[in-house]
């Protein structure tokens, strides 16, 4: 149907958004060399969108969630990019964002950056940064998507936080949220000591937030495929703990495969 929404897993925290003729994604990531050297093997290349991109929305500057040579291979020229404020301090602080703020800086795109509750319209889209918190005190934001007169939700890789209230107090309710599940404990260089604390949510956590949101379908993301130990350990397997805790709040919850998609009519 011409007015439907379509959203398309792309892979872990990666979701392609059609409607209308128009494309996005949200935090696209498509091959290991952007993880390099933190990561020597991630499992399998993720796919790309199914055809040129008007816009690409990235909650935040990590290299899992802002792949610039996928962006700018996937983005028509000109296109736009919707980002987070860039990270402040010395080298240090900024370790985990640097080499992405580069590579977005080559790209052919109108890159914007956006306050949190603030708007862009694209096509039939209307799209919303709102609050979000990163596992590393890097900027976050989490993305609000409205189009054919349905609302989705885009969690990045967030921790648990006291913002779930006022989004729900703006937004009522969501057709369907993708959050991260995967709960890893980081031992990261250039954040020590280590936090022995998820650096993002687990899956009873991530079944809360979707309670909170009121949402009428939780879809995981952010899990399988990154694990490596003594650096980046999530919990194993975590869908199906997920799903368990979703529907004991009274959320339905499903899996969505990689390549696999969901889609409402207008």
């Amino acid at each position: 149907m011409e007015n439907e929404l379509v959203v398309k897993r792309l892979g872990w925290a990666g979701l392609q958004l059609e409607c209308e003729g128009f494309r996005i994604v949200i935090d696209l990531f498509e091959e290991r060399h952007s993880f390099a050297p933190l990561f020597d093997e991630i499992t399998g290349d993720l796919p790309a969108p199914s055809g040129p991109l008007d816009a690409a929305l990235v909650t935040h500057l990590h290299a899992d969630h802002t792949d610039p040579v996928a962006i700018g291979r996937s983005l028509k020229p000109g296109g736009l990019v919707l980002r987070p404020a860039p990270a402040v301090g010395d080298d240090l602080d900024r370790a985990s964002t640097m080499k992405v703020e580069a590579g977005l800086t080559e790209l052919d795109a109108d890159i914007e950056v956006l306050a949190e509750w603030q708007s862009e319209e694209i096509g039939p889209f209307t799209v919303t940064a709102v609050p979000a918190v990163d596992g590393f005190g890097d900027p976050q934001v989490s993305w609000v998507v409205e189009a054919a007169g349905r609302r989705i939700f885009h969690g990045g890789d967030t921790l648990y936080h006291g913002f779930w209230w006022p989004i729900t107090s703006r937004f009522e309710s969501f057709d369907a949220v993708f959050l991260p599940i995967n709960g890893a404990v980081c031992d990261f260089p250039h954040r020590q000591p280590p936090s022995p604390l998820p650096a993002t949510l687990d899956p009873e956590a991530a079944a809360a937030a979707a309670k909170l949101l009121r949402a009428s379908l939780a879809v995981p993301i952010h899990y399988d495929g990154i694990d490596e130990p003594g650096l980046y350990e999530p919990v194993a397997d975590p869908a199906p703990a997920f799903i368990s805790a979703a529907e004991a709040n009274g959320v339905e919850a499903s899996v969505l495969g990689v390549g696999e998609s969901v889609r409402w009519p207008k």
